[in-house]
């Protein structure tokens, strides 16, 4: 890492807290991701098992999250994974999935399932996740 992406780096904190429901569906916007409606990100949010936002410490902007919902026993999704576009590149992603998988290997007993809907080819293999086809494959549908 050059002396100048170390000091672009050192911008940014990432905080074990979850996003205020408002910047939750920003986030969510901004990086392109399907809308969730506020009543649903209202109710949602405080049954989080963790979550982790990333912060710009200049401006105290909440630019990045990712959380991990589940029964806190056998099953655990990581979930809401985004960086603004404003703010990629800068290693926060990566960042953001090393704290969630440091939450995991202290709270989640063995065996445990732990499950996520990737939309990045590449980037979550580098923590040990797997395609599950043909074994399984990934499944949803929204409620309207």
């Amino acid at each position: 890492m050059s002396d100048d992406d170390a000091t672009r780096s050192d911008l940014y904190v990432i905080r074990e807290e979850l996003p205020d429901p408002e910047t939750f569906a920003h986030l969510r916007e901004a990086a392109g991701m399907p809308p969730r409606s506020l009543e649903g990100i209202e109710r949602g949010l405080p049954n989080s098992l963790f979550g982790v936002v990333a912060v710009h410490e200049p401006t105290d902007e909440v630019v990045g999250m990712g959380r991990i919902v589940g029964d806190g026993g056998t099953v655990y999704q990581i979930s809401d994974m985004a960086v603004h576009p404003d703010h990629q590149g800068q290693g926060l992603g990566t960042r953001i999935m090393a704290a969630l998988e440091s939450y995991l290997e202290e709270a989640a007993p063995p065996d445990a399932y732990v499950n996520l809907m990737a939309d990045v080819d590449g980037f979550y293999e580098r923590f040990g996740y797997e395609e599950t086809r043909p074994a399984s494959k990934g499944m949803y549908r929204r409620t309207e």
